[in-house]
């Protein structure tokens, strides 16, 4: 059988993040992907200037159609812009009861724009983070979804992923893209002890849609049929790659995207 993994996100214009991101992962890691898009951003390497929201129904079409045709393994879900799509997505999911779901809890873009309403992150919490199987917050969404400060040391990081897990989620990924130091560390919290996922932090500006693309490994991982410790470990030595490799192009005049196919070319 053909792997298949759904994302459930925002498209981005200018190719770099969003469902065009998702879409380059889960092919440069061999599975099939599929596509519902719960918003349309006018966006660019330097911001975005414009989101129109997919009506929620519409949102559920997408979703049945894949579901009823497609052998699902992993679910991605990305942006999602507003309450009304949380609930269709919510409810949708509930119907078709996917193997694996992952929740990349996105809230501000590469850029600083904010992605997520204010108001709809309290339906996030309740509504989509009980049916993941792992989070992927960076540390400021981890802050944001607690409503605390953001971490600022592994035992606060560690503090943090508990209090999420409390949420209903099975695991939770904290990336630390967003710390400091020489090495950037991911923590990878559950039922059993954390594991810490170590890599040189790469000097670079060009790291559009890395976010994105990360939790897009780990739910192709998933859907290639590994567990989520292999999935995470395999996913965070691509992205690592992608983002050593993204300085290859020389796309935009801001935040360039990374090279969701280094292996290739």
């Amino acid at each position: 059988m053909t792997a298949v993994a759904l994302t459930i996100a925002g498209s981005d214009s200018s190719g770099g993040a969003g469902i065009q991101a998702d879409l380059k992962t889960f092919a440069a890691f061999g599975v099939y992907g599929a596509s519902a898009i719960t918003a349309l951003t006018a966006q660019n390497t330097k911001g975005v200037t414009g989101i129109h929201a997919v009506p929620a129904a519409f949102v559920t079409a997408q979703i049945d159609a894949v579901f009823s045709d497609l052998d699902v393994g992993a679910v991605k879900i990305g942006m999602v812009a507003q309450a009304e799509s949380i609930e269709a997505i919510a409810s949708a999911l509930a119907r078709w009861k996917p193997r694996h779901v992952v929740l990349d809890p996105v809230m501000v873009a590469t850029s600083g724009d904010r992605l997520l309403a204010a108001e709809a992150v309290a339906a996030l919490r309740a509504r989509l983070m009980p049916l993941a199987s792992v989070i992927t917050p960076n540390l400021p969404e981890a802050a944001a979804l607690l409503e605390e400060k953001v971490a600022r040391s592994e035992a606060e990081i560690e503090s943090q992923g508990r209090r999420l897990l409390s949420l209903g989620c099975r695991a939770v990924l904290i990336k630390g893209g967003h710390g400091e130091g020489a090495e950037s560390t991911d923590y990878l919290i559950g039922a059993d002890p954390t594991v810490a996922l170590a890599a040189p932090r790469i000097a670079t500006r060009n790291t559009h849609g890395t976010g994105c693309s990360l939790s897009s490994a780990v739910a192709a991982g998933l859907a290639n049929g590994e567990d989520l410790e292999a999935a995470v470990r395999n996913a965070k030595s691509w992205i690592s790659a992608a983002i050593a490799s993204a300085d290859r192009f020389s796309v935009g005049h801001g935040h360039g995207p990374i090279h969701h196919f280094h292996k290739f070319y």
